[in-house]
């Protein structure tokens, strides 16, 4: 074989244009609802908006459209086309949240059958283009919004909030609205979906919230009567916004040295002891909230992890260290194209590991207080709990985050999965311990949910309690005596109990 070549030769290009599939790829990144509305308002926010208002629209029970509406500079017809191109994309200036030129058509069309986009400056008339997903699956035709239409509902956004100027983006067919409304499903689904977006956007736009010239609205209207029965401001929500700080040395700025990326400030913080409040517990559990929370021009994007600098663990669950990464494009931090994440290269580890404060205290002493903190808030409890292998699919994810705050989990560890399977009617659950599942009988399913429709996360109250029952039994390497006992005996009242409840059942029915 001849010797190897460092650069592959060429003899020439051909332009390959898109396959109509290229769409579907783009829009099956597995945008987050909240996560695409916060990228239609870093839109706004690029375009200079000062009032955002985020509109859901109902005919009564049945929910129609979604809205995102911002009184920023606005796009004329030549701008709005590179806007709304597959693919396109413009300059994005230094201090902008754009990035990629995708956000508006994936994040929309994740969620939308077809996503509308009409336009106004001040000195440009008011213009639409609409895509339609079909569309874009076939031969990227995207629609021209008729003029009228598209004055018309720049007009019925006047002084709420667009002025002079200003963008609508409307959303039709959005994919998880209620198919239908009666019986207060849509009710519950805006109160649901209202107040997870409304935590989405105060968390990760904070900063911009916290100043007195930028606001986000949430309203609902019913364009049956016109009346708007929801309308309420979101608020920020600092995720360094502890009232006294769990450590009186903290918070500590730290500086790590990247060659590519220059001098890195970490802002270390220790929230206090036994956090109630929002600001602590808004992003996900213990594990998962803390870590690094990096920015890009003041928009968080990235709440926790640890980016393989270490495993995440209890005892550093008041540990968060604000990083603003560097305005230029460097080899050491990516984003991902949702903006929900920072990738770093293993250079930023190694960096930390020497990284110190301008008295040359390791930035590796941080992790330690922030460690003795947890502990010491333990020891004047009284309790020390023993740590416990956690708690994984099956059991639903809101029970997990308690369970998961209030137990210690064994590092490294997988976790327990509770799934329903068909077994003996003699028994009512079984052990796969190498599996680490516990399996409960099918059989006995329909009675214990009382008719309520099954899911994979159901019946949270009776796995939760057989995971309180039984993880210590895939904690130990063999079942003795007294344990192997404890099953049977367990074994034996829930079959009773199970047939209880099949007794009840069929009386019922009778």
């Amino acid at each position: 074989m001849n010797d190897w070549q460092f650069d592959v030769p060429t003899v020439g290009s051909k332009q390959l244009p898109p396959d109509a599939r290229y769409m579907e790829a783009l829009t099956s990144q597995g945008y987050g609802f909240e996560v695409a509305i916060a990228d239609l308002v870093d839109n706004s926010i690029d375009a200079g908006a000062k009032d955002v208002v985020i509109h859901f629209l109902r005919d009564g029970d049945r929910l129609v459209s979604l809205l995102v509406v911002d009184d920023g500079r606005g796009m004329d017809e030549q701008a709005l086309d590179v806007a709304m191109t597959i693919g396109g994309r413009r300059d994005y200036a230094p201090e902008a949240l754009g990035m990629f030129g995708t956000g508006l058509k994936s994040a929309s069309l994740s969620h939308a059958d077809a996503v509308t986009v009409v336009s106004k400056t001040r000195r440009s008339r008011a213009v639409g283009r609409r895509w339609l997903m079909e569309h874009a699956r076939t031969g990227f035709q995207c629609d021209i919004v008729d003029a009228g239409y598209a004055q018309e509902l720049i007009d019925r956004y006047a002084q709420r909030p667009i002025v002079w100027q200003g963008t609508v983006v409307r959303w039709d067919g959005v994919k998880n609205f209620p198919n239908h409304g009666g019986g207060g499903q849509t009710d519950r689904y805006l109160q649901r979906t209202i107040n997870k977006l409304g935590l989405h956007l105060g968390l990760y736009l904070h900063r911009f919230l916290a100043s007195s010239n930028f606001n986000i609205t949430i309203a609902v209207e019913d364009v049956r009567t016109g009346s708007v029965y929801l309308d309420f401001g979101v608020e920020p929500l600092d995720p360094f916004g502890y009232p006294v700080t769990g450590n009186a040395d903290y918070p500590r700025l730290f500086t790590a040295s990247l060659a590519d990326a220059g001098e890195i400030a970490l802002d270390a913080h220790i929230w206090p002891a036994k956090s109630n409040v929002d600001e602590y517990k808004a992003v996900g559990s213990v594990i998962d909230r803390q870590g690094f929370y990096f920015y890009r021009n003041d928009r968080l994007v990235q709440a926790g992890g640890w980016n393989n600098f270490r495993q995440p663990e209890q005892h550093l669950s008041l540990a968060r260290v604000a990083v603003d990464l560097p305005s230029v494009a460097n080899s050491v931090f990516r984003l991902t194209v949702k903006k929900s994440g920072v990738e770093a290269s293993p250079e930023f580890a190694t960096a930390l590991e020497k990284a110190n404060d301008t008295t040359g205290r390791p930035f590796t002493d941080y992790l330690t207080a922030a460690d003795t903190v947890y502990r010491d808030a333990r020891k004047r409890s009284g309790t020390t709990r023993k740590p416990v292998i956690g708690p994984g699919k099956g059991i639903a994810p809101e029970v997990r985050q308690v369970i998961e705050e209030e137990l210690p989990l064994i590092p490294l560890e997988n976790p327990i999965t509770v799934r329903w399977q068909k077994l003996d009617t003699d028994v009512f659950f079984e052990l796969d311990r190498e599996e680490r599942t516990i399996v409960l009988n099918q059989h006995y399913r329909a009675a214990i949910l009382g008719g309520r429709r099954g899911g994979f996360n159901d019946a949270p109250m009776l796995k939760t309690l057989m995971y309180l029952l039984l993880h210590k039994v895939f904690e130990s390497d063999y079942a003795g005596p007294r344990e192997k006992d404890n099953l049977q005996l367990w074994q034996s009242i829930l079959v009773a109990a199970a047939r209880s409840e099949l007794d009840r059942v069929a009386e019922h029915d009778q």
